[in-house]
C-alpha cells in the first residue's frame, strides 16, 4: 500500500519574477506572401504528398510549398 499523503494548510512563498521573454503570438507565425498558381502533377506525386502530410497531420498543399521553398532558398545560397 502506498502512504496516504498529508495536506496542510501552509502559506505558499512567491518565486522569482522572470521578465516576458517571449514575443507576442503575431511574431511567431512567419507570414511571406503568395500567389496562387496553376500546377498539374502526377497522380502519384499527389498521392505520396497526401499520405505523407496525413502523417504529420498538416494540409497537403503546405508540405509541397514547403518543399519548393526549401529547394528554391538552396538554389538561391549557390549562386
Amino acid at each position: 500500500m502506498s502512504k496516504k499523503i498529508k495536506y496542510t494548510d501552509e502559506p505558499l512563498q512567491m518565486g522569482e519574477r522572470v521578465p516576458d521573454f517571449l514575443p507576442p503570438p503575431a511574431k511567431l507565425v512567419k507570414r511571406e506572401t503568395t500567389a496562387k498558381v496553376t500546377l498539374e502533377l502526377t497522380q502519384s506525386s499527389v498521392d505520396f504528398f497526401k499520405r505523407q502530410a496525413k502523417q504529420e497531420r498538416v494540409p497537403y498543399q503546405r508540405m509541397i510549398r514547403g518543399l519548393i521553398d526549401a529547394y528554391a532558398k538552396y538554389q538561391e545560397a549557390r549562386s
